[in-house]
């Protein structure tokens, strides 16, 4: 483990470099690591895991899924089976399964959860929220965490690209004093680029607000505010959508991501630099309340209440679903997808 300085605050991290993928594969060279999910974030880890050489299968509901996981590759009844066969053949149960999913499947999966055996998550909701939840695992299991900073589909891409994605880890129970080397193990074998330490608790409240906040939420709320105003002062949709949507992540996105926002604004023009330093104070003085707002709700369990109530209903999916098509349908985001077409790698 090393210490390094963010911004003069000391934090322990594990790198690629100091445990390799080779370690990694002689922890865990008598694992079986079940991947149970097959949805936003199992078929990233499962297949990066599959191509680093460890021994891993999917246990997965039939469905539409079920037919994804064989379509990736996944061999129905060598590598592929139902949840709970799954859970049987596993050492290391990594339990992706949607939060809503986790709670209706738990007796399934608990029954199989026997000594020695290892309970790994990739977000601290089921187990922080464990009273809400009734996600209790045995005494004798190792009950652990690792969370790529990232969606699945990123995880998978980045792979591919000889990349790495960012995760924390998290160890809740150490049952075989194995927890630690396991974790970490799995956290390399999955494709993160360095691994941060935090517990369950830390990363479902950073997880939640980030969410709701500048990852999906906050974006998409600043965004159509800022479309909507060019387009009530005449702006037309592909004028508007260029400057709220395509230059944010066409062009300077890309930059800070490379280097900081400090160097983002330096390779602009000194008019952006001005207007930028001049009106963030306002911006952050503006969502500041928000953001303490939803921290607060978060940390209650009140955040967490609201989605186990809403995901457990029988026809969450079908309401889900007429939510996103009103968001894919506004004109904002037909207007970028009409600018995605237009862009000179799709022509």
């Amino acid at each position: 483990m090393a210490i390094i300085n963010f911004g003069g605050i000391d934090e322990n991290v594990v790198t690629r470099e100091e445990f390799p993928l080779e370690k990694a594969r002689e922890v865990l060279k008598n694992e079986t690591i079940a991947v149970i999910g097959y949805g936003v974030q199992g078929p990233g880890q499962s297949l990066n895991l599959r191509d680093n050489g460890f021994n891993v299968i999917v246990g997965q509901r039939e469905g539409k899924t079920y037919e994804k996981a064989i379509a990736d590759g996944w061999k129905s009844g060598e590598t592929l089976f139902g949840i709970e066969e799954a859970c049987k053949r596993a050492t290391i149960i990594q339990y992706l399964l949607s939060d809503a999913a986790q709670i209706e499947q738990w007796e399934t999966v608990k029954k199989h959860l026997t000594a020695g055996k290892a309970l790994y998550f990739s977000h601290g909701f089921a187990i922080t929220y464990k009273e809400r939840t009734n996600i209790v695992p045995p005494a004798d299991v190792d009950v652990i965490l690792v969370a790529p900073k990232g969606s699945g589909t990123s995880l998978r891409r980045m792979f591919l690209q000889g990349r790495g994605l960012n995760s924390s880890y998290a160890i809740f129970q150490d049952a075989t004093g194995r927890a630690r080397e396991r974790v970490i193990a799995l956290g390399i074998g999955v494709g993160s680029g360095y691994l941060f330490e935090t517990t369950f608790k830390q990363e479902v409240y950073s997880d939640l607000t980030g969410e709701r906040g500048t990852l999906m939420g906050a974006i998409q709320g600043l965004l159509l505010a800022q479309y909507e105003t060019l387009r009530e002062n005449g702006h037309s949709p592909s004028e508007a959508f260029n400057e709220t949507v395509e230059e944010l992540t066409q062009s300077l996105g890309p930059l800070f991501a490379e280097n900081g926002m400090d160097w983002m604004y330096a390779n602009c023009s000194t008019t952006a630099q001005r207007g930028a330093l001049d009106w963030m104070g306002p911006f952050h003085d503006a969502t500041k309340p928000v953001f303490e707002k939803l921290y607060s709700e978060v940390a209650s369990g009140k955040e967490a209440q609201r989605s186990i109530d809403s995901n457990s209903q029988p026809d969450y999916r079908e309401k889900l679903n007429l939510e996103l098509a009103a968001l894919r349908d506004s004109e904002m985001w037909r207007a970028g997808a009409t600018v995605r077409k237009l862009r000179p790698e799709n022509n």
